[in-house]
């Protein structure tokens, strides 16, 4: 027996900003009872895993503001608007990590599926190349660039310093892929 849907009766945007929307929505359920629901509206999101021919990882580590930390992450990033994932996913690769490589996608997740409506669109590059030039980062970011074993990884997983959700979900869909 199927779970039961819920009917949108509205919606309208409560605040914005040039990466999410706020959003509040009014809802039916099966049984009648209605509600509201509050959630961030985005225009979704990339993240690429690196992998380089020898298998080491690379990661890039910034400050995190709301987490008052470092952060291990994967290069990673909003779409911008009329951008196509794989752009967004070559844009984050190069700003980030100043590196370009081949990309296949793994397919998206949402990182908190009751908050946002937000889909990541995960990727694999290989076949890794520097970039003479790469294009700058964003006026609020600043990277340190770090290649790491697989097993190194998972010790970071293992004391805490690897704490970003959307970089271990990334970490978990590249595994099962380079097993298939």
């Amino acid at each position: 027996m199927p779970l039961s849907r819920w009917k949108r009766l509205s919606t309208e945007i409560v605040r914005e900003n040039p990466y999410w929307r706020y959003r509040r929505d009014e809802f039916e359920q099966a049984n009648g009872a209605r509600g509201e629901y509050h959630y961030v509206s985005t225009n979704g999101s990339v993240m690429v895993v690196p992998l380089e021919d020898d298998g080491r990882l690379v990661l890039v580590e910034q400050f995190r503001f709301l987490g008052d930390r470092e952060s291990l992450e994967f290069p990673a990033g909003g779409i911008h608007p009329g951008e196509s994932p794989l752009e967004a996913a070559r844009r984050e690769l190069a700003e980030e990590a100043g590196i370009e490589g081949e990309l296949t996608p793994l397919g998206p997740f949402c990182p908190w599926n009751g908050v946002t409506d937000e889909l990541c669109h995960v990727f694999v590059a290989t076949q890794l190349r520097t970039l003479d030039n790469p294009p700058p980062p964003d006026d609020t970011e600043e990277f340190l660039v770090h290649r790491m074993t697989p097993d190194a990884f998972a010790a970071e997983i293992v004391n805490g310093r690897q704490w970003d959700g959307m970089t271990l979900a990334a970490y978990a869909m590249a595994r099962a892929w380079n097993r298939a």
